[in-house]
């Protein structure tokens, strides 16, 4: 987690940066509304979410999910549990919805995420050296991971049925 050093002057007191993740660690299998999350540091919704931003760099929503996928990296890595069975566990009600935010923030899906963990884990254990962990490599770098194409945001309902239809972007 990175948090700006002036978190005291630009955001957040670094003890209230502390409570409120620590808070997300312990319950990331629930949901995290932007209510609960300013209620832990008795700040007011829209106050919080403008002082975590500037403590933290992220949205609370978009930490929150980055931290679920964190946990969900750590679970794909070393358990035989299926992609179902994470998703609940990281706070993510359907597979599908965690299928797609992991591949929005990794660029890869939760299923290429563990064969490619265990191929490396594989050559590490043949002698070659780990490529990159959870979290660094581009893992965590919110829809610029490995292997996906950069897209905006939000695409209007007729850039979307075009792509769709013409997925090379011939027009």
């Amino acid at each position: 987690m990175a948090i700006a050093t002036e978190s005291v002057a630009a955001g957040l007191q670094a003890w209230r940066v502390r409570r409120v993740t620590e808070h997300i660690e312990q319950n990331i299998d629930k949901p995290l509304p932007l209510t609960e999350l300013a209620a832990v540091v008795y700040m007011s919704r829209f106050h919080f979410a403008r002082l975590f931003r500037r403590s933290t760099g992220d949205s609370p929503h978009r930490f929150v999910i980055r931290q679920r996928i964190a946990r969900a990296c750590e679970f794909l890595a070393r358990s035989e549990l299926t992609i179902a069975e994470i998703s609940r566990r990281v706070g993510f009600r359907t597979a599908s919805h965690f299928t797609t935010m992991f591949r929005r923030v990794s660029g890869v899906t939760p299923r290429g995420y563990r064969i490619a963990h265990a191929r490396e884990a594989r050559l590490r254990d043949d002698g070659g050296a780990s490529s990159r962990a959870c979290g660094a490599g581009g893992v965590m770098a919110w829809g610029r991971g490995t292997g996906a194409r950069p897209r905006p945001a939000l695409m209007s309902a007729t850039q979307n049925s075009q792509e769709k239809e013409n997925p090379h972007g011939e027009h």
